[in-house]
C-alpha cells in the first residue's frame, strides 16, 4: 500500500470518528432534553388540586333581565324591602296588655276609673295616663305642681312603692311639648302632662289665662292655648293629632276617658271632662284597632247612679285618693272618713261606671 493511499485511508478514518461522536454527542443532547421534558411533566403539579385563593368580597352580581325567571327562593332568607317606621317620640315599648286613659284634670283618674286602673297596675299590665290640662284653677304653676305630685304619690301607693319618677320633655311629631314622668325601675307606668289651661267649671276659663279654654279651642273660637309654665301654643289639630300620635305611640288594647259631647250622662259634667271625651271619640272611636277597647266614665253625674262600690275595693280607692289630696290644697283630707265625707266627691268615690259606644245615648 502506498504512502498517498494510506494517508486517504486515514483521513476517512478520522472523518468517520468525528461524525460518530457528533452523532452520539447530538443523541445525549436529544435523550437529555426528553428526559427533562419528562422530568418536568412528573414534577408539574396537576392544577386541580392547587388551592386558589378565595377573594373575601363578594362576586360581581351580573345583570339580569327583568323578564328573567329563577328559582323562588328559600322564604326564610327573604328580607322585606320595606323600611321599618320611624319610632314615635312618646313611644314606650310594653311587652304586656297596655292601658291608656286620657283625662282632663290630675285626680279625673283616680276619682271616676278606679278601681279599674289600680286592678290593671295590680295584673302588670302596663298602664300609661295622659292629662290633657293642668288642672290649675287660674292658680298658676304652683299649683300646677302639686297637683303633679300628688298624682305621682297616689300611682306609688297604686303600684305599691315609694319611689322617685324620672322626668323627660317629649317634643311630638305633631309639635305639641309634652313631659312624661316614668317610675325608676318601672317603666311599665308613665304619667304625660300636657299642661293646657283649665276651662273651669263654668266653661268660661279664668281671667289669668285669659279666658282661655279646651272648648273655646275645640269649636275654634281661639286659634291656639298656651300651656300653663310656657311652651309652644297648640292649636286644634295639634292637639287631635297629639291624642292619635300618643295612642298610635303607646299602642293600648283598652282606653279610658271622659263621657263625650252629646251623650245623655254628659249634661252636669264639668265641661273639660265633656271636651276631652269628644276629642278621643273623634279620633279613635272608628280606629278598628283601638275603639272596641275605649270606655267612658260617667264624671260628676255619677253622682245620681246607684253606688257600686264598698268594701276593700273602696277602702283601696279612698286612700289612693287621700294620699292624692295631701299635695292638692283644695279638697284635702285626713282620713277615709273625710274623704268620704267631702261633698260631691265622697259620692263620685262610692261609684265607678265606664260605659261603651253603644251605651252613651249619643243624642
Amino acid at each position: 500500500m502506498t504512502r498517498v493511499s494510506m494517508s486517504s485511508r486515514r483521513a476517512r478514518r478520522r472523518r468517520r470518528a468525528a461524525a460518530l461522536v457528533t452523532t452520539v454527542t447530538v443523541g445525549v443532547v436529544i435523550v437529555a432534553a426528553v428526559v427533562g421534558v419528562f422530568a418536568f411533566a412528573l414534577l408539574r403539579p396537576d392544577p386541580s388540586s392547587v388551592a386558589t385563593p378565595v377573594d373575601s368580597s363578594p362576586a360581581p352580581t351580573p345583570a339580569v333581565a327583568s323578564s328573567t325567571v329563577g328559582p323562588t327562593p328559600d322564604a326564610s332568607a327573604t328580607v322585606s324591602s320595606t323600611p321599618e317606621p320611624p319610632t314615635l317620640p312618646a313611644a314606650q315599648a310594653c311587652d304586656r296588655e297596655t292601658v291608656l286613659s286620657v283625662w282632663a284634670h290630675p285626680d279625673d283618674d283616680i276619682i271616676f276609673a278606679n278601681p279599674t286602673i289600680s286592678d290593671a297596675i295590680a295584673a302588670g299590665d302596663c298602664v300609661r295616663t295622659v292629662f290633657v290640662t293642668a288642672g290649675d284653677a287660674g292658680k298658676g304653676d304652683g299649683y300646677v305642681e302639686a297637683r303633679e305630685l300628688g298624682i305621682l304619690h297616689a300611682y306609688n301607693d297604686m303600684r305599691g312603692v315609694d319611689g322617685l319618677w324620672d322626668t323627660t320633655e317629649v317634643v311630638l311629631q305633631t309639635g305639641l311639648h309634652a313631659r312624661r314622668l316614668t317610675p325608676q325601675g318601672d317603666p311599665r307606668v308613665s304619667v304625660v302632662f300636657l299642661r293646657l289651661p283649665d276651662g273651669n267649671i263654668t266653661g268660661a276659663g279664668f281671667a289669668s289665662t285669659g279666658y282661655a279654654t279646651l272648648g273655646r279651642l275645640l269649636d275654634g273660637e281661639v286659634p291656639t292655648l298656651a300651656p300653663i309654665g310656657g311652651g309652644p301654643a297648640v292649636s286644634r289639630e295639634q292637639l287631635l293629632s297629639s291624642v292619635t300620635e300618643l295612642t298610635t305611640g303607646f299602642h293600648p288594647s283598652r282606653l279610658l276617658t271622659h263621657i263625650p259631647r252629646g251623650s245623655a250622662f254628659a249634661p252636669g259634667d264639668h265641661p273639660d271632662h265633656s271636651v276631652v271625651g269628644s276629642i278621643v271619640r273623634d279620633t279613635l272611636s272608628t280606629d278598628p284597632a283601638v275603639g272596641p277597647g275605649i270606655r267612658y266614665f260617667v264624671g260628676y253625674p255619677s253622682r245620681d247612679l246607684p253606688r257600686n262600690l264598698d268594701g276593700a275595693i273602696l277602702d283601696a280607692k279612698v286612700d289612693t285618693y287621700r294620699i292624692y289630696t295631701q299635695q292638692d290644697e283644695v279638697i284635702r283630707c285626713a282620713d277615709r272618713a273625710a274623704c268620704l265625707g267631702t261633698r260631691n266627691f265622697g259620692e263620685w268615690l262610692r261609684r265607678s261606671y265606664p260605659k261603651t259606644e253603644a251605651e252613651l245615648q249619643i243624642d
